[in-house]
């Protein structure tokens, strides 16, 4: 079943003790805290781990102009790139001729000497989209986040803060196991070994 932020939220909750939310408007603490707080907690979980299932890939466009300020302005043979608006996290930067070896991420842009630029990077997606176990492991987080500020609990909170651990460490061995391990290819102490 597809959980949106508003369901995720109010799951949280019922682990805490707490009333479920109906709308992050509601006229509630509980509204209020989780208003507040999920929108940061649910990219900081999409971040932590090069999440398979929110994997995006993109050829960026070139920054044109430069902004206010000398810092914006490329150096001598590098181009700025404007990184996609649902990005999280830099998995990879390529080019035609393969690996990007030096960039630099910078005011919403990569800096790298390079024409083109093929950004592999974790992005924002709908909740609905989450597989289950990543819903669980943010269920789990949200729970802990949530729990102090809510309950004054700061026992229960490191319960939950340990269990969003082993719920986060479930979700990145499921996450590993939906594609094919990649293979070592050509490894120089493989061959020296003889």
């Amino acid at each position: 079943m597809a959980l949106g932020d508003i369901a995720l939220c109010a799951r949280a909750l019922v682990m805490i003790g707490a009333a479920p939310i109906v709308s992050f408007e509601d006229d509630t603490a509980e509204a209020e805290v989780a208003g507040m707080l999920y929108p940061a907690i649910r990219d900081g979980v999409l971040a932590a781990y090069p999440w398979r299932f929110a994997a995006r890939g993109a050829w960026l466009a070139r920054r044109t102009g430069s902004g206010e300020g000398g810092d914006d302005a490329p150096d001598a043979g590098e181009g700025r790139f404007v990184l996609p608006g649902d990005f999280i996290r830099l998995l990879s930067l390529e080019t035609e001729g393969g690996a990007v070896p030096e960039f630099e991420l910078v005011q919403g842009a990569v800096r790298c000497a390079a024409d083109r630029a093929y950004l592999r990077y974790v992005g924002r997606m709908a909740e609905g989209a989450f597989p289950a176990f990543f819903d669980l492991a943010l269920i789990t987080r949200l729970a802990a986040e949530f729990c102090v500020p809510l309950t004054e609990s700061t026992t229960r909170a490191e319960y939950l803060f340990k269990r969003a651990e082993d719920q986060f460490r479930a979700a990145r061995l499921a996450d590993a196991q939906q594609s094919t391990p990649r293979a070592i290819g050509d490894f120089t102490l493989i061959g020296a070994r003889g």
